[in-house]
């Protein structure tokens, strides 16, 4: 029964990067990027939490939680390119 659910689970969410990734390619603006790249990286954190529950490996959070620290930072990234023009002062 729990497979059938994460199989559920990576299918919405596999949808919803698939979303994010056409609003990343065909937002209006530079902001509306930045928040569709957001989204994009927690639905791919999702996926890979999710794969790493159905496949019952511990290596998959580890990798989740890198992928997290990575979109953090770029997020912050482009934000602060966004307010000020640059990232290092």
């Amino acid at each position: 029964m729990i497979t059938y659910a994460l199989t559920y689970a990576i299918g919405c969410f596999g949808l919803a990067l698939l979303i994010s990734l056409f609003r990343l390619l065909r937002a209006p603006g530079f902001p509306d990027r930045i928040l569709a790249l957001d989204t994009l990286v927690v639905n791919m954190i999702a996926l890979i939490v999710l794969y790493g529950i159905l496949q019952a490996s511990g290596i998959n959070f580890e990798a989740a939680m890198l992928f997290a620290i990575t979109g953090f930072v770029s997020t912050i990234a482009f934000c602060k390119y966004l307010l000020r023009g640059d990232i290092i002062e």
